[in-house]
């Protein structure tokens, strides 16, 4: 009897999670990059640079975007400079808003990274040996967002994109702007 139950069970769980499977367009269809101020947690605005993959949609709604991206700042003051920087590994998942104009398409999204973080010291007194310190340390972050993504041809599309990444001691709020180019039409 309960191995008759424990298979009924999976079956009715496994029926749903076909038709969502069957809607699923899971694939590289497109690659682009990204341009981005990135204003990290008690450190000055810096530029980001960052590319992703459009790896279709999951559901009719849900789109999948795995991404690499970039941040360095560095700042000097009173014979010390410091510098930090941040390369995070992470997929987002977007969902798409129904719209009644199709070429406008808002979206909000979360997702999770990887953040390689380094952070350098070094300061300098005159008449003494310059002292320098390194840390490198990994991180994993919480992204949350939105944006907006509108064609500019049949294959290009335009992206502006609000993230926060919560990240422990180096959050951080970027706009991106980004171009992605479709595979595949």
């Amino acid at each position: 009897m309960k191995r008759t139950v424990l298979i009924l069970l999976l079956a009715l769980g496994v029926l749903p999670a076909g038709q969502a499977l069957a809607q699923s367009n899971v694939g590289l269809h497109g690659i682009g990059a990204s341009l981005a101020f990135v204003s990290p947690e008690d450190l000055d605005g810096t530029v980001g640079l960052g590319v992703f993959a459009d790896l279709g949609f999951v559901t009719p709604q849900i789109g999948l975007e795995p991404h690499i991206e970039y941040w360095s700042t560095s700042e000097r003051a009173y014979g010390a400079e410091v510098s930090m920087r941040d390369v995070a590994l992470g997929c987002r998942g977007k969902y798409y808003f129904e719209v009644a104009n199709t070429k406008m398409r808002p979206f909000a999204g979360a997702g999770l990274g990887l953040h390689f973080l380094k952070a350098e010291a070094s300061v300098t007194v005159p008449g003494y040996p310059t002292m320098s310190d390194e840390a490198s340390d990994t991180q994993f972050g919480i992204d949350l967002g939105g944006g907006l993504a509108t064609p500019l041809g049949p294959k290009d599309d335009l992206h502006f994109e609000l993230w926060y990444g919560v990240v422990s001691d180096v959050s951080q709020l970027a706009l991106r702007v980004g171009i992605s180019h479709k595979l595949g039409l």
